[in-house]
């Protein structure tokens, strides 16, 4: 007789498939497994974007991602090591891509740290203006991730897996919450005007949930969104009027095809447009701030001006009841994002010089405005910077090690959290992965990581999938 299986794996493919699957579709179709399947792919009944009640009380309302694709260094920035500069010059064998290690040249950083506030953390020359608010700021010091490749961490960082085709954070978010304003989208995404980061539009999509909880992509400058505005001249009421027509033939075509859910969103984002045409010009219409509000936010030097806009953009949209607002700087390739493969200096003066200002006056105005208290600000790349050299004065991704932090929104301002090695290589004091600052995020929002789940292809999924654990000592 032929053994029912070699391997536990054979051994239920066997028995799922063969004759003993039928108890089990019998156990799980009483127990109404087939039933949520069904319900889980109809298009939600009741307004996808309806505010929800968070799974506990909420600490922030809202969102602020500042993302700097490329990968800031964290040696040069966040994360001063005396060691590293005190073996400059040396050869040691480093992990550089995954499984392969190898010879590298130790190289410390040329930036000068010094402690700032009442906190005394230690940030460097690069960032003068937002070492001034560490006070606010939660900096974490041992992140780290999983992928060498810019893509696929990015996405990580975003929707916490390696692959495409996920929900991102502020979809979960969006899904979680609702929104706090029907006129604007809950879920807003600001590029960079040199180009969007790797991989693109998966970074803020809604993955396999409907398309309502995708993020939208504002401009910064003129008409939010293009083609928001009618092509000739229409009144509001004969806009009104076609919209309803047209939203009469759509809901007798989805009557018919009940599982089609971007038709659902294709309604919804109808409706959607047409309150925006009076709403979103002046949500994003940063001059009818002061022009202290603007100089603030480094809008007086071409260097900071445009991420000082969206920052200020950012602002005013949180204060609009926009849930999730992520800001990148960085986009193209190599030095046109944080990427310093050629020259980690050079490139983040750069870089540096264009966030320091708009940063440091996000964090000012948002707490001079009683706004702090309830906008999460986060501040991550990727993955972070090797402490060797590249090329003599570059340096290459390293996900083992890097630094992130939080202010606002019932972080804990003033404090450190996890170390680097003394090289400032790879986490090693209170490792914090991608998944725990997902769940930290998801905490402070009111929201269980472990409860918000979204049933799909058989199973319930997460944004955290089956890890995560919340930071507690970053919080308030």
């Amino acid at each position: 007789m032929t053994p029912c299986g070699r391997t536990r794996r054979e051994f239920l493919w066997q028995t799922g498939a063969g004759f003993t699957g039928l108890a089990l579709t019998s156990m799980l179709a009483e127990d109404g497994f087939f039933r949520k399947v069904r319900a889980a792919e109809l298009p939600p009944v009741d307004d996808p974007l309806a505010p929800k009640p968070p799974h506990f009380a909420a600490k922030a309302k809202s969102v602020i991602f500042l993302f700097m694709y490329g990968g800031p260094s964290q040696v040069d920035l966040f994360d001063p090591k005396p060691v590293l500069t005190s073996k400059n010059g040396r050869t040691v064998k480093l992990e550089t891509r995954k499984g392969a290690v190898g010879d590298v040249t130790l190289m410390g950083t040329p930036r000068k740290f010094a402690k700032h506030g009442q906190s005394g953390i230690e940030v460097s020359d690069l960032y003068p203006n937002l070492a001034n608010r560490v006070d606010d700021m939660a900096v974490i010091r041992s992140m780290h991730a999983d992928s060498f490749a810019h893509g696929s961490a990015m996405v990580q960082m975003n929707t916490g897996t390696l692959f495409q085709g996920r929900p991102c954070l502020g979809s979960w978010v969006t899904y979680g919450l609702g929104t706090l304003n029907r006129d604007l989208p809950s879920f807003v995404v600001l590029l960079d005007p040199r180009g969007g980061p790797i991989g693109g539009a998966p970074n803020w999509s809604a993955g396999f949930m409907p398309a309502t909880y995708q993020g939208t992509q504002f401009r910064a400058a003129g008409d939010p969104i293009l083609n928001l505005s009618p092509r000739s001249p229409t009144t509001r009421a004969e806009q009104r009027a076609e919209l309803d027509f047209l939203g009469h033939l759509n809901e007798m075509h989805r009557d018919l095809r009940p599982h089609e859910t971007e038709l659902a969103a294709r309604i919804n984002s109808y409706e959607l447009a047409y309150r925006m045409q009076a709403t979103a010009p002046e949500a994003v219409d940063v001059g009818r701030e002061s022009e202290s509000t603007r100089r603030l936010y480094g809008m007086d030097d071409p260097k900071s001006a445009d991420f000082g806009r969206k920052c200020l953009t950012a602002r005013r949209l949180v204060e609009r009841g926009v849930r999730f607002v992520q800001v990148y700087s960085g986009g193209g390739h190599l030095d046109q994002n944080w990427d310093a493969h050629g020259d980690v200096n050079k490139n983040h003066n750069v870089h540096c010089g264009e966030t320091d200002r708009p940063i440091a006056g996000l964090l000012t105005d948002l707490k001079q405005r009683g706004l702090l208290d309830e906008t999460l600000v986060v501040w991550s790349g990727e993955f972070g910077r090797m402490p060797s050299s590249q090329n003599g004065v570059g340096r290459d991704h390293n996900p083992q090690g890097f630094t992130a932090w939080l202010a606002g929104g019932g972080a804990k301002g003033g404090v450190v959290h996890g170390a680097t090695d003394e090289i400032g290589y790879a986490a090693s004091e209170s490792p914090v992965h991608v998944h725990d600052l997902h769940a930290t995020i998801l905490h402070l929002l009111g929201l269980d990581h472990t409860l918000l789940t979204y049933f799909h292809g058989g199973r319930e999924h997460r944004l955290t999938d089956v890890a995560g654990k919340v930071v507690r000592p970053v919080l308030a």
